[in-house]
C-alpha cells in the first residue's frame, strides 16, 4: 500500500519552480504581441485594399485619364493594388530596377500599352507617342534600304573574261588563234591590196615592169662582171 502510494505521489506533476513561472509568462507576453501584430498587419492590409478600391473606382470613373502611376510601393501594396486591378477590369503593370523604386501602373482597357510604350518603361524612359512614331517611321525606312540593297545584290551578274573562263576546254593557243582571226587579212587572194589601189595607167605601169626588168638584167650583169 505504502509503495502503492508513493508511486503515485511520484507520478503526480511537480509545482512549477519560479523560473519555470517566469518563462511561462514570458512566452503568454510573446504570443499575445504576435497576435496583436497580425491582427494589426491585417488591419492595414484591409485599410490599404479599401484605398485602393476608392482610388480605382474614381479612376474608372474618369473620361479624362487613361492611365495613373502610382509612387513606389512595396511588394504587399503591389500585389493588393494588382489584384483590386484585375477585380475592377483594369491592366496593370510593376516597373522598376530594384525593389525600391518599384511602382505600379495602371491602363484603362480601352487605352492599352503597345509594347513600345511597356519597352520604355521597361528601361526607365518617358513614353512619347510622337517619338515613337518617328523611331517606328526610321526603323521601317531602314528595313527598306536593307531589303532593296538585298534585292539589288541579287540582281548583279558578274562580269567575266570569256577566253578565260573557256581556256581550260580549249586552251589558250587555241583561244589566242581564234582571236587572231577577228583580224583584218591585208591581201584579197592573190593581188595585195596595196597593187588594187594603184590609180597608173595601164601604160605607166607596163613602163614601170620594164623598167624593174633591166634594172634587175644590168644588176645581174654587173654582178658577173666583177665575179670574172
Amino acid at each position: 500500500m505504502a509503495d502503492l502510494l508513493g508511486s503515485i505521489l511520484n507520478s503526480m506533476e511537480k509545482p512549477p519552480t519560479v523560473g519555470d513561472k517566469e518563462s511561462r509568462r514570458k512566452a503568454r507576453e510573446q504570443a499575445a504581441r504576435l497576435k496583436k501584430m497580425e491582427e494589426h498587419e491585417k488591419r492595414k492590409k484591409a485599410e490599404f485594399r479599401k484605398k485602393m478600391e476608392k482610388e480605382v473606382s474614381e479612376f474608372i470613373q474618369d473620361s479624362i485619364q487613361q492611365k495613373r502611376k502610382y509612387n513606389p510601393m512595396g511588394k504587399l501594396e503591389r500585389s493588393i493594388l494588382h489584384d483590386v486591378s484585375e477585380v475592377a477590369g483594369l491592366a496593370s503593370f510593376s516597373f522598376g530596377e530594384d525593389e525600391e523604386s518599384r511602382y505600379v501602373m495602371l491602363f484603362k482597357k480601352e487605352f492599352a500599352p503597345s509594347d513600345e510604350e511597356l519597352e520604355a518603361y521597361r528601361n526607365g524612359e518617358e513614353w512619347d507617342p510622337k517619338v515613337a512614331e518617328q523611331r517606328r517611321k526610321l526603323k521601317e525606312q531602314d528595313a527598306l534600304e536593307v531589303a532593296a540593297s538585298s534585292e539589288t545584290k541579287k540582281k548583279e551578274v558578274p562580269t567575266s573574261n570569256y577566253r578565260d573562263k573557256y581556256s581550260h576546254l580549249i586552251g589558250t593557243s587555241a583561244a589566242k588563234d581564234a582571236a587572231h582571226t577577228l583580224e583584218a587579212n591585208s591581201t584579197y587572194g592573190c593581188v595585195p591590196v596595196a597593187n588594187k589601189r594603184d590609180t597608173r595607167s595601164i601604160e605607166e605601169a607596163l613602163n614601170a615592169i620594164r623598167a624593174k626588168k633591166r634594172q634587175k638584167l644590168d644588176d645581174d650583169t654587173g654582178e658577173h662582171s666583177s665575179t670574172s
